[in-house]
C-alpha cells in the first residue's frame, strides 16, 4: 500500500492486533460419526463399554443416538496439536470398535442405510437424573423432528481470541451468517444420499440410481431444506445484534409453549416422557444454526445464564460436513481458512442485522446447499442478485492480509496456500470435495452413495488402525475410560432428588436469568 492509499478498517484494525494475540488463538473440534455395519447398515449395537461412559467421557461421547459416537478435542493453540489429538481418539476409538466386531465409523455426513425411524436407538446415559435428562431431551428431538434427521452428522469448530468483546464476537456472527455460503459452497461434502433417507418424504432430489438420490450441482445436503432444519425454530426471528437480545431471544423460545408440541405433552398416556418441556426449544442446545455464542457453563447451570452473566468466551462453527477424503473428516489446510475467515469476520465493519437481510440469508444457504455448483450461481445481498463466484473472490481477495499477518506470526506460507486453495476452487468447482464425492461415486461405484461410502470407511478405518498406537496411549485412554464409568457411578450414587422433581427445577425459568443473589445449582446439566 503506497502511503497516499488510505487504510481500510479491517487493515487499521489487524494491524493493531499484537503477535500474542494472534499467537493466542484456540481451536478445538467436536466429531460426530455413525456406527455402521460392514453392510453399510446402522449398527443397532449399544455404546462399546471400552468407550467408556458417554456421559462423563471428556473426550468420546454420543449425539443423539447410541449409534452416534462424538469424538471431541480439548482446546489447542495449534491446528496440528488439535488434528494430532483429533486423530488420536479416533485410533483408541477404531481400535474399541475392532475389539467387539466389524462396525466402522461412517465418514459421510449423510448417513448409512438407515431403519425405520423408532428403530433409531436414541443416546442412553445411565440411570442419574442428568442421565435421563439427556435421553428425555433426545425423545423429544425425535418427535419434533424425527429421528433419521438427527443422525445427520458434522464437525463443529470451536474457536476464541484473547481481548474479543461480547460485542465484538456477535460483530463476528452476523458477519459470519453474511458470507457462511462460502464456507458451504468450500467445504460442503454431501451432494447424494442413501434413498432410505427421504422415504416417505416430500423433496426435490433427483433419483441417481436405483438407491441413490442427489442434487447435480449440491454442496451440503446436511445443511440444505433436507437437513438441519425446523419450520417451528423457522418461526424464531433471532436477532444477532446484541446479546441482549439473542438471550431474549432464547428465553422467549424456551419458556413460551408452543402448540404442536403442547400436543405431543411432556409425558405420554403410560406415564413415559415423550419430551422435557413443551416450549419451542427444550433446552439451549435444541437451537440450530450455522454458528453459536458458547460459554463453559458452571456444574448445574444453564448455558444461557452463562452468557448473560459472563459474556461469550468462543464461538461454535456448526456447517462443517465430514469430509469422506479425510480420515478424521477435516484437514489442517481447512482449519487454516477458518481461522483467516473468523478474523476477517471479527475485523470487518458489522453492521445491524435486519429481518430483510436474515430471509436473505435463508434463501442464500439453501441455494448454495442445493445448487452450489451450478454454473453462474447467483446470491442475493442488499436487494441484489450477485454471481456467487465474484463475492467468494472479493471475500478471499480481502482475507489476503490476514492470512499474510497469520504467516508472518507463525511463519511459513500455510495461511496464504489456504486462501489460494479456495480461490482455485471458486475458479474450478470439479475441485471441491462436494464434486469429488459424486465423481468417485459415477467412477468407482456404479453411482451408489452407500457403496462409495462404505469403502471410503473402510478405507479410513484401515488407515487409522495401520498408524502406530503406542501401548502407553493404550493405556492412558483405557484409564480414561475407566475414570468415566467411576465418574458416572457417582452422579448415580449422589442422586437424591426424584426425577419428577429434578426436572422442573432444571427448567425453571428462574435459571435463565441473572440475579444479585445466585440460585442455588441443581446437582449436574443436560
Amino acid at each position: 500500500m503506497s502511503p497516499s492509499t488510505p487504510s481500510t478498517p479491517l487493515q487499521d484494525r489487524l494491524a493493531a492486533l499484537s503477535p500474542d494475540q494472534l499467537k493466542g488463538i484456540r481451536r478445538g473440534l467436536e466429531k460426530e460419526s455413525l456406527r455402521a455395519q460392514p453392510s453399510g447398515s446402522l449398527a443397532l449395537t449399544p455404546h462399546p463399554s471400552a468407550l467408556g461412559s458417554a456421559l462423563t467421557h471428556p473426550h468420546i461421547t454420543t449425539d443423539f443416538s447410541e449409534s452416534q459416537v462424538e469424538l471431541i478435542t480439548g482446546v489447542h493453540a495449534g491446528v496440528e496439536d488439535c488434528l494430532a489429538e483429533l486423530t488420536e481418539v479416533h485410533q483408541f476409538t477404531y481400535r474399541a470398535l475392532r475389539d467387539v466386531g466389524d462396525e466402522m465409523l461412517w465418514v459421510s455426513s449423510m448417513p448409512c442405510g438407515l431403519p425405520t425411524d423408532e428403530t433409531i436407538p436414541i443416546g442412553r446415559y445411565g440411570s442419574s437424573n442428568v442421565g435421563r435428562a439427556k435421553s428425555v431431551y433426545r425423545m423429544g428431538l425425535g418427535h419434533r423432528y424425527g429421528r433419521r434427521m438427527q443422525t445427520i452428522s458434522g464437525i463443529h469448530y470451536n474457536w476464541s481470541m484473547p481481548g474479543v468483546s461480547s460485542e465484538q464476537y456477535f460483530g463476528l456472527i452476523r458477519n459470519f451468517r453474511r458470507h457462511a455460503f462460502l464456507l458451504l459452497y468450500l467445504f460442503g461434502a454431501s451432494p447424494a444420499v442413501c434413498s432410505s433417507f427421504v422415504a416417505g418424504r416430500d423433496h426435490a432430489l433427483q433419483r441417481l440410481s436405483e438407491r441413490t438420490m442427489y442434487m447435480p450441482h449440491g454442496t451440503s445436503l446436511r445443511m440444505g431444506r433436507l437437513g438441519y432444519q425446523s419450520d417451528a425454530q423457522a418461526s424464531l426471528a433471532v436477532s444477532y445484534n446484541s446479546l441482549e437480545g439473542y438471550a431474549a431471544s432464547l428465553h422467549e423460545a424456551l419458556t413460551r409453549p408452543y402448540p404442536a408440541y403442547k400436543a405431543v405433552g411432556v409425558r405420554g398416556t403410560g406415564g413415559d416422557y415423550n419430551q422435557l418441556a413443551t416450549s419451542l426449544l427444550q433446552i439451549e442446545n435444541e437451537f440450530y444454526g450455522t454458528i453459536r455464542p458458547k460459554r463453559v457453563i458452571h456444574p448445574g447451570e444453564r448455558p444461557l445464564h452463562a452468557l448473560r452473566e459472563r459474556g461469550v468466551e468462543y464461538v461454535e462453527v456448526r456447517l462443517l460436513d465430514l469430509d469422506p477424503f479425510v480420515p478424521v473428516g477435516i484437514t489442517a489446510q481447512t482449519m487454516r481458512f477458518i481461522d483467516v475467515f473468523l478474523l476477517h469476520c471479527l475485523l470487518n465493519d458489522s453492521p445491524p442485522d435486519s429481518p430483510q437481510e436474515i430471509t436473505e440469508l435463508a434463501h442464500n444457504q439453501h441455494r448454495v446447499a442445493a445448487r452450489g455448483r451450478e454454473p453462474g450461481l447467483t446470491l442475493e445481498r442488499a436487494g441484489a442478485e450477485v454471481p456467487l463466484a465474484e463475492w467468494g473472490g472479493d471475500l478471499v481477495a480481502q482475507c489476503r492480509p490476514i492470512a499474510t499477518a497469520l504467516d508472518a506470526t507463525h511463519g511459513g506460507t500455510l495461511y496464504t496456500d489456504a486462501l489460494d486453495a479456495a480461490l482455485a476452487a471458486l475458479a474450478n468447482p470439479a475441485l471441491l470435495s462436494s464434486a469429488r464425492v459424486l465423481d468417485a461415486m459415477q467412477r468407482d461405484h456404479a453411482n451408489g452413495f452407500v457403496p462409495f461410502t462404505k469403502a471410503q470407511s473402510l478405507e479410513t478405518r484401515d488407515a487409522l488402525l495401520a498408524q502406530p498406537f503406542s501401548a502407553e496411549q493404550q493405556a492412558r485412554f483405557d484409564a480414561m475410560s475407566a475414570q468415566s464409568v467411576q465418574a458416572q457411578k457417582a452422579i448415580e450414587a449422589a442422586d437424591t432428588m426424584p426425577f419428577d422433581i429434578y426436572l422442573p427445577q432444571y427448567l425453571s425459568p428462574e435459571r435463565l436469568v441473572v440475579h444479585h443473589r445466585r440460585v442455588a445449582p441443581v446437582p449436574a446439566t443436560v
